[in-house]
């Protein structure tokens, strides 16, 4: 029976060519830097971005991990807004392997204020930590796939540059904030210092994800990466996948938007379902009930009952995220199902 997932963009399959890609792909042992694939691979991501070099990684949070250790030093602080992946699903990361403390502040849709930033890095003083970090998150996941635009990124860049600070930019859905701004990752992450993007979710890779940034950091990436278990042998299998997600998925994910905005619209028509419409901006749908009619886990409960799997966010809002494995005939088979609840 047909199984409709909308959990996450993450339980994409491999396409066809994705494959065979992998069967054909020559390999060598990355731990020697002499895998000729995963070589592609980062000389292709570091052109795209425009950034002097690029690092494989077999997940986001092992980049972004990363990325924190190669920056600063253990008793530092980093500024991050207080709602993002690295902060609040990264197991506390942060802090048990880079030995970092957290300023957290709050945003409108993900988006920080520079006024904000610039009061939130430490003055020099013997009571206080380093500020050596600045991390922003493009697509914002939590606030549901929201996108910030160049402008918002370039006046932190701004902030960030003028105390000396790095920008890091968790940019795991950076290609669908590209898309719904109809720009180019090149031009979006220009303010910044260190980019991760992910090749598992809308691009539908099997695995992986790639830390782009100047030849330096790279370098200290690289031992980081190798001291968090991810130095990695023929990898190249697995990069093989991600060439064909940069060369083939991208130029699709407007699919991906336009099935969640159909989604939300046809969501919002129910007047016990609440939905912010003015956030379904890429991807991800987020909304909340009216308890007077129907419980959480009862949703869940029957969309199951029908092969519809979906995601409970953490303030009890249900999360669905559409993809290249949803299509619009789901979206409205979906619908239908759920106006018989």
């Amino acid at each position: 029976m047909e199984v409709i997932d909308l959990r996450s963009d993450t339980v994409t399959k491999p396409t066809k060519r994705m494959r065979q890609s992998m069967a054909d792909a020559e390999v060598g042992d990355d731990v020697y830097e002499d895998d000729p694939t995963v070589q592609a691979l980062e000389e292709k991501s570091s052109e795209l971005f425009s950034k002097e070099a690029a690092l494989f990684f077999p997940t986001g949070t092992m980049a972004n991990q990363a990325a924190l250790m190669a920056h600063t030093k253990p008793g530092d602080e980093i500024i991050l807004e207080q709602d993002m992946h690295i902060y609040m699903y990264e197991v506390g990361g942060l802090s048990i392997l880079s030995g970092l403390q957290a300023r957290q502040l709050p945003s409108e849709n993900g988006q920080l204020q520079p006024m904000q930033v610039q009061q939130a890095i430490r003055p020099e003083n013997i009571h206080f930590p380093e500020t050596t970090l600045i991390c922003l998150e493009n697509t914002h996941n939590l606030h549901g796939g929201t996108v910030l635009s160049k402008d918002s990124i370039d006046r932190i860049a701004k902030i960030a540059k003028k105390n000396n600070i790095p920008l890091h930019l968790d940019g795991a859905r950076i290609f669908n904030a590209a898309t719904y701004l109809n720009t180019t990752v090149k031009e979006l992450v220009h303010g910044c210092d260190s980019v991760m993007f992910c090749l598992s979710k809308g691009l539908s890779a099997p695995v992986g994800s790639v830390l782009v940034g100047t030849k330096s950091f790279i370098e200290k990436a690289r031992k980081c990466r190798k001291l968090l278990g991810g130095g990695m042998r023929q990898v190249g299998v697995m990069a093989a996948a991600g060439l064909v997600a940069l060369e083939d998925m991208v130029t699709r994910l407007q699919e991906d938007h336009d099935n969640a905005r159909l989604l939300a619209q046809g969501l919002d028509e129910f007047s016990w379902i609440n939905v912010e419409l003015e956030k379904v901006q890429t991807n991800i749908v987020r909304f909340s009930f009216d308890n007077t009619y129907i419980f959480d886990g009862d949703f869940q409960l029957e969309l199951q009952k029908h092969n519809i799997k979906v995601n409970f966010s953490g303030d009890g809002r249900v999360r669905m995220v559409t993809h290249k494995d949803i299509t619009t005939s789901q979206i409205n088979k979906t619908l239908d199902i759920i106006a018989k609840l």
